[in-house]
């Protein structure tokens, strides 16, 4: 541990004590902010306490010796912050020029608002001066530019080398000199590093003989800079004085005064030294040509002013930077264009429209193409360049059954119709060539559709049509002007779909598209339904509107005399039937206690259970047909398959489906009682049990049984209810697997709800009546 971090640390307990303070725990010491730890520091510089006494004072106090050690980590941590803190940043340290005193700095000022959908305008070059990482700072490590004339603060850098060695740092005085060893000053004041070194090598001759001449050499450079102070004043953002490094340039006061205001030039800023204009600046130069000619190195006490604007223009519209551009007195419309790129692509050049002001209102000004660079604009005019128009000169269109359909120009070489034909490499085949038509627009704009007997044109029996600009050819084909063809099949077919017609197609044709015949397609009753268009067909009867066709093909599609004959129609429907015999493979499910359970197919229509059954080979000795449950569609159905067996003629011997599913249980031995009653249970079956047998073993009926509405479920899903015969009740027949269900009576609210207040006006009455008759005896 440093001495420094040693006595910084004693320092912090020697205040502890004597400011009272009670140990802290570790995780307190690291609470300590850094300003805390400074405070005790500069507190505890008056303790007279040896390191010895504090320490012990301190363990005295509670402290530990891991909170000693803990408390020196923090302080070790707070010195180190602070020397980094100290630090200057790493690339100034590595020039050796550096600049002398604070300089002006500005802070951008971000534009928090929210940007409208349309931006308007802004003045070009606005934007320059207020760009974050564009401040137009002075590199240091350049080279001293020749015209740099030294001042009080600048630093001369002289070594000395060859048979003698020297180095010294000289400091331009106040009153401009430098001086070096015990030669007498040196006045630098206003010169340039040339002349001062001149100067310089000339005085050290009288230390260093032959000096530059014979065996020793100097080399003078500029070391760190001064700062000098410049005033920017007039339309600036932030006028004002501002300190500036001497290599400097006006760019670099303008940025950091903010640049010209909304009133301020931006094309004739001044830079004033000694009550004279030494430079005039145009930052369009910059701006447009990337030229500093104008941006040079300012001087102490020189002033930058920035007049007010005198012309301002807004150009909008189809140029390629709209802006709102300065102009200076002489400068054209052309010139005004020029500043903002050019027209762009789709600028309409023949004229320019503009608004301009006049003393008391408004007024619109053309400006046509061959007076762009003799116009000139004025301050406040707003100008917007349009959009050629959506309108072609020489066009032509054609369209439809052509080769090559499209757009073509007018000219010598296409003239008339058979010209713009020509080029498009004729008509094709399926061309309609009775009418063509020709869309054209009179002179009023209005829409006019011309008919062309086309076929007669091109053959010259009719004379060619003179075609105008913008006309519009359309060459219809043959199957535009009628419904679209197809034909239909449908059936037992891989693919049943429409399909387009074609001329001289069969049914093997049509069957061979739609992927061939299913496997159960029969090819001896083909139908084909016709659309009926002739009246004067034999034998089809007046009141039939449908023909239909029976034919018959080979199953390998090879045609028939009679297919060979028969040709599709459009429109045409064929219809494949499918074999009477043939179906696809059905299944149903039989499992449980039967001797072969499984699935099975279904051999016929009429399969029944009985016969499923039989086939399964019949319950085994386990088996119990009154409880089988027979399942189709997922869903339960109530069938007595054990009496179906005895008498396969009842019509609940019901034909198989597919997805059946019959379950054979093993015979139950339990019977289960719920509902109403005060002890719902499950008991064994016993064949000499009634229904009051298993209801005592239920504990009887609870209060709100039904009893007359009592009803057992049998395993196979069939229910039975308690019937009526005079006054008495027939319950159901209890079997192996049954539950006895004995419903609950519906609540009687008003019932319950008077019973309290009927009891309680009740005791009343008998608590009343027993004091009356205490009191008469």
């Amino acid at each position: 541990m440093t001495p420094q971090i040693r006595f910084f640390f004693f320092s912090f307990f020697c205040l502890t004590l004597t400011l009272g303070i009670n140990a802290q725990t570790p995780s307190k010491v690291e609470q300590l902010s850094d300003s805390q730890v400074k405070a005790f520091y500069e507190k505890a510089k008056a303790s007279g306490m040896s390191e010895m006494q504090i320490e012990q004072a301190a363990l005295a106090q509670g402290f530990t010796l891991s909170d000693i050690s803990l408390m020196r980590k923090r302080l070790a941590e707070v010195q180190d912050k602070e020397n980094k803190e100290d630090l200057t940043d790493t690339d100034s340290l590595k020039l050796s020029r550096q600049q002398i005193g604070k300089l002006s700095k500005r802070d951008i000022q971000k534009d928090t608002l929210k940007i409208p959908k349309k931006e308007p305008l802004k003045v070009y070059g606005s934007e320059l001066f207020n760009t974050e990482g564009l401040t137009f700072e002075p590199s240091l490590r350049i080279a001293t530019p020749k015209n740099y004339q030294l001042g009080p603060d600048d630093e001369l850098l002289v070594e000395i080398y060859g048979d003698a060695k020297g180095s010294y740092r000289l400091k331009v005085s106040p009153e401009g000199t430098v001086k070096v060893l015990n030669l007498a000053p040196i006045y630098v004041s206003g010169l340039t590093i040339e002349e001062a070194r001149d100067k310089i090598v000339g005085r050290l001759r009288q230390s260093y003989a032959g000096l530059n001449s014979s065996g020793s050499f100097a080399s003078i450079n500029l070391g760190n800079i001064r700062s000098i102070k410049v005033m920017v004043t007039g339309e600036v953002v932030k006028p004002g004085v501002y300190t500036v490094s001497s290599l400097a340039t006006a760019f670099n006061a303008l940025y950091l005064c903010g640049g010209p205001n909304k009133n301020g030039s931006f094309r004739a800023i001044n830079v004033i030294r000694n009550n004279k204009v030494v430079r005039t600046i145009d930052i369009y130069d910059f701006l447009l040509r990337a030229s500093q000619a104008d941006n040079i190195i300012l001087q102490d006490q020189d002033i930058i002013q920035v007049p007010f604007y005198l012309t301002r223009v807004e150009l909008d519209g189809e140029v390629k930077r709209p802006a709102i551009y300065e102009l200076k007195k002489g400068e054209t419309l052309q010139q005004l264009v020029d500043l903002a790129g050019g027209f762009n692509e789709h600028a309409y050049q023949a004229s320019i429209t503009m608004r301009r002001n006049t003393d008391k209102a408004r007024k619109v000004v053309t400006v046509i193409k061959n007076e762009y660079a003799t116009f000139l604009p004025q301050s406040g005019d707003a100008i917007m360049v349009g959009k050629v128009l959506e309108r072609f000169d020489n066009k032509v269109v054609i369209e439809g059954a052509i080769s090559r359909p499209g757009e073509y120009a007018l000219g010598d070489n296409l003239k008339t119709l058979k010209d713009l034909i020509n080029q498009s490499e004729g008509v094709r085949e399926d061309a309609f060539l009775n009418r063509a038509l020709i869309h054209r627009e009179k002179p009023n704009r209005e829409p006019e559709v011309i008919a062309v007997a086309l076929g007669k044109v091109l053959s010259n029996e009719l004379p060619d049509i003179e075609l105008k600009n913008q006309d519009s050819v359309v060459i219809s084909s043959i199957k535009n002007l009628r419904e679209e063809y197809f034909v239909t099949i449908v059936g037992e077919i891989n693919n049943p779909s429409d399909f387009p017609f074609a001329e001289a197609m069969t049914v093997s044709d049509l069957i061979t598209q739609a992927g061939g015949l299913t496997d159960g397609a029969i090819d001896s009753r083909i139908e084909i339904a016709r659309r009926i268009k002739d009246n004067n067909l034999p034998d089809v009867a007046e009141n039939v509107t449908i023909q239909i066709i029976t034919l018959k093909i080979n199953r390998d599609l090879s045609l028939l005399p009679a297919d060979k004959e028969f040709k599709l129609q459009p429109f045409d429907i064929v219809y494949i039937r499918k074999s009477t015999r043939y179906d696809k493979q059905r299944s149903v499910v039989i499992l449980g206690e039967v001797n072969y359970p499984g699935t099975y197919a279904i051999q016929n229509n009429s399969e029944r259970v009985t016969q499923l059954l039989e086939r399964a080979g019949g319950p085994k000795l386990n088996g119990y047909l009154p409880n089988a449950v027979f399942r189709r569609d997922g869903g339960r159905i109530a069938l007595d398959i054990q009496r179906i067996v005895d008498n396969p003629a009842l019509e609940s011997n019901i034909i198989l489906e597919e997805g059946d599913t019959i379950f054979v249980p093993e015979r139950s031995e339990l019977v289960r009682i719920d509902g109403a009653v005060l002890n719902p249970s499950v008991v064994n079956y016993s064949k000499g049990f009634s229904y009051e047998n298993y209801l005592s073993q239920a504990g009887g009926y609870g209060d709100r049984a039904m009893k007359s509405r009592v009803y057992v479920t049998y395993a196979n899903g069939y229910t039975e209810r308690t019937r009526k015969f005079l006054f008495f009740n027939i319950r159901p027949k209890i079997q192996p697997g049954s539950v006895i269900s004995v419903p609950y009576k519906p609540k009687d609210e008003r019932r319950s709800d008077l019973t309290g207040p009927v009891i309680l006006s009740f005791t009343s009455t008998l608590i009343l009546a027993a004091v009356t008759l205490i009191s008469r005896l």
